[in-house]
């Protein structure tokens, strides 16, 4: 009788799933490191670093539980670089007479691997990843019937149905949603507590991906790679958050500053995203702080943070898989300028887009208001081509995995989708930066000029933005009061000259 071959992907590492509770020598679990997803996607050095050390960790923990574990590593001579041209020679020299994996999270693989086991001579089966609250078309059989996905009446649901922050039927503070106070600027450094080191020396893995020949953005400090890779790493970085940070989180959580990159959030992005962690031990971890200490951790720290994984997270994972693969395809302004140069190295004269953009090349991280409101805000007014946008953050970000990425950049922050996702274009002008941020109080730009000498090009492109989209947007109810505020401005001859003037010269500002 032959083995089993399970195969588990970068981004399946759930230690708690039904696979693992029996050992069999009949199974042979499969794991490797490949071209194929080094090279999709241009990654952060410390991305493919952080999946590799993860992976190699995971493999050695089921080795260790007695689990039989074929592991690949890049370099291996016997390794082809591609997912199923391994798996043909794996299965064949191990008398393989089943195949079974786990759902992959991503269109192209669930079609890869869909594909490869209609193909195969013997049996296959796939099973859960037993990771999300939601299955798949959850999201699409809740909104059936409806025009569009209204995030707050999932979000609802959501609590209702796993009984978080709620009283019986109703939520437990008497609100649902304390976005409001989520909205604060920080001013006082002096209560930013820092966050833990968890460094790992990764240089011999760093020669051998340079080696290999895989082509990476970024840096990565000399004291090593500083993210949770283990179960372990992820549990304590949980704890530390909880303890320290989350007192903080949400009133803090839409803030930027240029004295932390991390500020109040949690850096669990990445475990969660690899399913090291479980989004439900996370959020009842957070939510048993509140009811443990009510004054302490108030009732808008605790929803904020606990909206942004049962509400938002679930909820773009259902949109992936509700609208893919045609989401990858829409471009709603019919946007095709490049993305300029500076975003590979933050070299630019605009302070809150160089200070995003190279906090990004040496953390791997930016949290959702540096993605949605400078870098993504400024791809949009610039008419960036959405194809570009996705690539880059697909790329730079730790914690990007296309299920959670797209759905984020061409949906919430380029509104290339046309509205799935959002109910208008998030685009601003210097005005919201200031207010959330430090940026504007040092940058070569002036933050109240709309044209002129030093004009900053996020006030001139915002009304640039509305102006050549108005045919699109004009009949939106969110935003009609833009273009009535547009119609009666005496000087927008001049701003909208001084946006042409900007979008012919990308490069230079």
């Amino acid at each position: 009788m032959g083995k089993t071959i399970r195969l588990i992907l970068g981004d399946q590492l759930n230690s708690s799933h039904s696979w693992y509770q029996n050992v069999s020598k009949d199974n042979l679990y499969v794991m490797m490191e490949i071209r194929q997803e080094t090279d999709y996607a241009h990654h952060h050095i410390q991305k493919v670093l952080a999946f590799f050390t993860a992976m190699r960790g995971f493999s050695d923990r089921l080795k260790a539980n007695g689990h039989e574990i074929l592991y690949l590593q890049l370099d291996d001579p016997k390794n082809t670089q591609t997912l199923t041209d391994n798996l043909n020679w794996i299965i064949k020299e191990n008398d393989g007479d089943k195949f079974e994996y786990q759902l992959p999270d991503e269109y192209r693989l669930d079609t890869q691997l869909t594909d490869y086991a209609k193909g195969l001579s013997i049996s296959s089966e796939f099973v859960d990843t037993e990771h999300f609250l939601t299955q798949r078309s959850d999201l699409k059989k809740f909104f059936s019937g409806k025009k569009t996905y209204l995030m707050e009446s999932f979000y609802r649901h959501m609590r209702r149905d796993f009984d978080i922050l709620m009283d019986g039927e109703n939520p437990s503070t008497g609100n649902w949603n304390y976005d409001a106070e989520n909205r604060s600027k920080l001013k006082d450094t002096s209560i930013l507590v820092g966050h833990p080191d968890q460094p790992k020396k990764v240089e011999q893995m760093h020669q051998m991906v340079e080696k290999s020949g895989v082509s990476t953005i970024g840096e990565i400090s000399n004291k090593g790679l500083n993210w949770p890779c283990t179960r372990e790493e992820g549990i304590e970085l949980l704890n530390y958050f909880c303890e320290e940070l989350l007192p903080f989180f949400g009133r803090y959580q839409d803030a930027m500053h240029t004295d932390d990159p991390f500020l109040f959030h949690s850096r669990l992005s990445f475990a969660l995203n690899t399913k090291l962690l479980h989004p439900l031990e996370v959020i009842h971890a957070v939510e048993n702080k509140w009811k443990q200490d009510p004054e302490r951790y108030g009732i808008a720290q605790v929803e904020g943070f606990i909206r942004q994984i049962l509400g938002w997270r679930e909820y773009m994972r259902g949109i992936y898989w509700a609208e893919m693969p045609d989401f990858a395809d829409h471009n709603f302004f019919g946007h095709k300028t490049h993305l300029p140069g500076y975003y590979w190295s933050g070299d630019t004269l605009m302070n809150c887009m160089s200070k995003s953009i190279t906090q990004s090349l040496n953390h791997a991280y930016a949290h959702h208001i540096q993605r949605l409101m400078v870098t993504g805000n400024f791809a949009l007014l610039a008419g960036i081509d959405p194809n570009e946008v996705d690539e880059w953050y697909l790329g730079i970000y730790i914690d990007a995995i296309q299920w959670v990425e797209i759905t984020n950049t061409r949906g919430m922050s380029q509104y290339a989708d046309g509205g799935i996702v959002g109910t208008k274009p998030y685009v601003s002008s210097a005005n919201y930066i200031d207010k959330m941020s430090n940026y504007c109080s040092s940058c070569h730009y002036n933050k109240s000029k709309k044209f002129g000498e030093k004009a900053c090009p996020f006030n001139s492109l915002y009304w640039s933005f509305y102006a050549r989209n108005r045919g699109k947007l004009e009949s939106n109810p969110r935003i009609g009061f833009v273009y009535r505020t547009l119609d009666r401005m005496k000087d927008s001859e001049k701003i909208l000259a001084q946006a042409d003037e900007y979008l012919a010269n990308l490069e230079k500002l």
